[in-house]
């Protein structure tokens, strides 16, 4: 803020299920991608406040093959960063596989191939915890969707190179055993003073709440308090995160909240550690449970850390895509290229049989949306013979809205079109003729509080129109809306064509409505 304060949320985006470390004078921080690729980003920070996306520790997802079409709700949930050893570990579930690990000595890649650590169905949330003597432990939650099982918490032992489970497992922590317990998940496993901690939430990312369970022996009995919840604020079901702590002693927890089409947005929490041994977090009235905190004293690191955020727009001058796009599945080269002179990043109209529904697509290249109200703009020319052959900037979620160019078998026209969830694709507002088979247009989506999203274009210069109604953004499966770009034509087409986007350019959004 400019005063030596923050205000929450440090991340307003859609990064999910966050984990952090600190490594030196640098904070680090993962998150789950679920369907996207590339995976597991890696944010780096010197103050907890400002962050930066450094990398990705997967290039792809695994299966390869599996992922080669968007598999919504499946892929990468709540991973586990660790640093043990002089390297990185992350430790994350694949719902349907199983648990994998991959690491490095340097953060920013490159990353080893995932290892698997436990195969199955419905393991979720892993964390390790390399002990002072040496020995090592794995923990990790349970999906209902998968397994039949949920609320319960389950503890390896594990071998020291973290590639594989000693033991068969036992239930540790039991939420059917405590009362008002639901959906206890993502637990986080510490030590601190001879004394082992399990911070994990309970009662759904919606409406749930943040406990800490502590014992003398890792293997439990462990005793349990609620140690953060929505109290009196709005921010809902304060839930799973980390537990960080400076170089000067200060304790941090950084935790998120689920904005609907905005996905899940990171805040960070004052930690301390209250005389009877337990943790609070956020503002403590007194009894032990904290409520979160809009605004805050930041953190005190060494020097002064620089204003930033992740990168959102894009001028595509640079040897690769920005950090920040990634794909609905896993990517094949084919899709894309970058043309340094003049810069444009040009998108092939790939025939597929899922051309008419853009959720079945994989090539649709897209990003978190950055803010509670934006605008992003970019300018785009359609060259493509072939009917049905389609490009554009999309709002995409269970629901989508796009607006671009396609080529109805005569000539290119400008479309604004809309699908509901579940729906079919249905024309907003009437195609307006533009070239034959080469056509240009700037594209502009303005969002609102709400996510509420206002298509416009620009076809001659002259200005932005509105096109059609306004757009509810709606969330995707686990995700918050996508914001982004395709091109695309149907199976029967020829070559299909080709897109250029001159640059993707996001700013301010709309000033609120009186």
């Amino acid at each position: 803020m400019g005063d030596g304060r923050y205000q929450n949320p440090v991340l307003n985006a859609d990064w999910s299920d966050p984990d952090a470390i600190r490594v030196g004078e640098y904070f680090y921080l993962v998150a789950s991608t679920f369907n996207r690729a590339p995976g597991l980003p890696v944010l780096r920070s010197a103050d907890l406040v400002n962050w930066t996306v450094i990398g990705h520790a997967l290039t792809e997802l695994e299966p390869k093959d599996h992922f080669s079409r968007p598999r919504h709700g499946e892929g990468v949930w709540a991973p586990a960063l660790r640093h043990h050893d002089g390297r990185f570990w992350i430790f994350y579930p694949d719902p349907d596989f199983g648990i994998f690990m991959v690491t490095a000595t340097d953060p920013r890649g490159p990353w080893s191939k995932p290892h698997s650590v436990k195969p199955g169905k419905g393991l979720i949330d892993p964390c390790p915890l390399w002990d002072d003597d040496g020995s090592a432990y794995l923990i990790h939650a349970w999906a209902k969707s998968r397994s039949g099982i949920n609320n319960r918490l389950t503890l390896h032992r594990m071998s020291p190179d973290g590639t594989t489970l000693l033991d068969e497992g036992r239930i540790v922590v039991n939420g059917d055993e405590l009362p008002g317990y639901t959906t206890l998940e993502g637990p986080k496993l510490y030590k601190r003073d001879g004394w082992y901690w399990i911070f994990a939430p309970a009662g759904g990312v919606t409406n749930g709440w943040q406990s800490a369970f502590r014992s003398r022996s890792v293997r439990g009995p462990y005793e349990d308090r609620v140690v953060l919840a929505q109290g009196d604020t709005p921010v809902n079901g304060p839930h799973q995160g980390a537990w960080v702590a400076t170089a000067s002693g200060e304790d941090w927890f950084l935790h998120f909240q689920d904005r609907g089409p905005y996905g899940r947005v990171v805040h960070l929490q004052p930690m301390r550690w209250r005389a009877d041994g337990w943790p609070v977090m956020g503002a403590d009235d007194g009894s032990g449970r904290g409520t979160p905190v809009p605004v805050h004293a930041k953190p005190r690191v060494a020097g002064r850390a620089r204003v930033t955020a992740p990168a959102t727009g894009d001028e595509f001058t640079g040897p690769e895509l920005g950090k920040q796009w990634s794909w609905q599945a896993n990517a094949d080269p084919a899709w894309w290229s970058l043309r340094r002179f003049p810069s444009r990043l040009t998108l092939a109209c790939r025939p597929s049989p899922d051309t008419d529904d853009l959720r079945l697509l994989p090539n649709v290249l897209g990003q978190r949306l950055p803010a509670e109200s934006f605008v992003a703009t970019t300018s785009l020319t359609l060259s493509t013979r072939d009917g049905g052959a389609r490009a554009g900037l999309v709002m995409l979620g269970g629901s989508y809205a796009w607006a671009g160019l396609r080529h109805d078998g005569d000539r290119i026209v400008l479309a604004y079109r809309t699908a509901a969830e579940g729906a079919a694709e249905v024309d907003a507002a009437p195609p307006v003729p533009l070239g034959r088979r080469r056509a240009a247009v700037r594209l502009r989506v303005s969002v609102s509080p709400g996510a509420v999203c206002r298509f416009a274009a620009d076809v001659d210069g002259g200005g932005f129109a509105p096109l059609g109604a306004p757009f509810q953004a709606t969330a995707g499966k686990w995700i918050g809306a996508t914001v982004g770009l395709f091109a695309t034509a149907p199976e029967t087409a020829g070559p299909g064509g080709a897109a250029a986007f001159d640059w993707f350019r996001v700013g301010p959004g709309p000033a609120p409505r009186p």
